[in-house]
């Protein structure tokens, strides 16, 4: 029931967004981690929505999203214990759990595997939301496949409004990056993607040391893919000391450009072709930044963003895999 005037709904419109859903549209809401593009998880023609919506490849699973720790049995055969630790820690919030699944969870949620990830998200209309349907609703990033994801209402009307039927406005998210995602199927858990909730928080829940997923990790999850979180502009991901040589190297060719960096210095001063942006120092205010200031610079026509690199230390991890996604094919 897509309209070609799209409504951007208020945080009040809860009611319309459940009868949306209850007749297998398709409903964008925000999380504290981005927007989502919600569908009933257990309507196999509503899921495939979200795929066509999106051109996400079939095989490419969903995350789960629930309103109570209490739903989860609908979705997972087995809870271990080092997960209901987590979930004790950090929901709702943006961490992600892979279980394996009931027998009954569509394979176009799985993507045809024996495991269903599942979070409880802490955003007040997402909430709002999840426990006025009360049923899981598949909700992935409200974008094209590998496009950057939306943390704003208007950012998931320029991805998808001709294809959406409502957009539940809950302004800028908080976090601006994806959830973490856990692999707690398994022997020993696994980061199958590293968000604001770090190895290091991890770890300290559950007093052992947890593993991160390597290119021969079997479990699909989504942002794996190697090329995501992307820009269509040309980007590039450089060390702090090679800024300010590459900036350097340009030829009249490869103007206009733009800088992102973190250090005000390691930039010759701004000329009218080569233009600089300044990050927050603090890793959650960059992530919070960082797609809404990608996508604003994807559209002023540059040749090429270039990133400066971001710091080693946990905190940045999440960071540094979306902007080394972002930049895979451009280097």
């Amino acid at each position: 029931m897509p309209t070609d005037s799209l409504n951007i709904m208020k945080n009040s419109d809860i009611a319309k967004a459940v009868q949306v859903l209850r007749e297998g549209g398709l409903v964008a809401f925000p999380t504290e981690t981005v927007y989502g593009l919600g569908a009933d998880a257990s309507n196999e023609l509503a899921v495939r929505k979200v795929f066509q919506a999106k051109a996400r490849p079939a095989d490419h699973p969903l995350i789960v999203h629930i309103g109570s720790v209490n739903e989860l049995p609908d979705w997972a055969e087995v809870v271990p214990p080092a997960a209901k630790q987590l979930m004790d820690a950090f929901w709702p919030g943006p961490l992600t759990l892979v279980f394996k699944k009931r027998s009954y969870v569509l394979a176009s949620v799985t993507g045809g595997q024996d495991t269903v990830a599942v979070r409880m998200p802490s955003h007040p209309i997402a909430s709002e939301l999840l426990q006025a349907y009360g049923k899981g609703l598949v909700a992935p990033s409200a974008n094209q496949f590998t496009h950057l994801s939306p943390t704003s209402a208007a950012a998931v009307r320029e991805e998808l409004g001709s294809v959406i039927d409502l957009i539940l406005d809950g302004g800028a998210c908080e976090l601006g990056l994806e959830s973490t995602i856990l692999d707690v199927s398994r022997e020993k858990p696994v980061i199958l993607r590293p968000g604001m909730i770090t190895r290091t928080m991890l770890e300290n829940v559950l007093g052992e040391p947890i593993l991160v997923a390597t290119n021969e990790t079997t479990t699909r999850a989504p942002g794996r893919h190697h090329l995501h979180y992307a820009p269509t502009t040309k980007t590039i991901l450089l060390p702090t000391e090679k800024v300010a040589a590459y900036a350097r190297s340009l030829t009249p060719t490869d103007l206009p450009v733009v800088f992102v960096v973190r250090h005000e210095t390691v930039l010759p001063h701004e000329t009218g072709n080569i233009h600089w942006v300044t990050m927050p120092p603090a890793a959650k205010d960059y992530a919070h930044e960082l797609y809404r200031m990608l996508r604003t610079l994807d559209q002023q026509h540059y040749q090429q963003i270039i990133i400066e690199d971001v710091p080693l230390a946990p905190e940045w991890e999440a960071i540094r895999d979306r902007l080394t996604k972002a930049s895979y094919t451009q280097c």
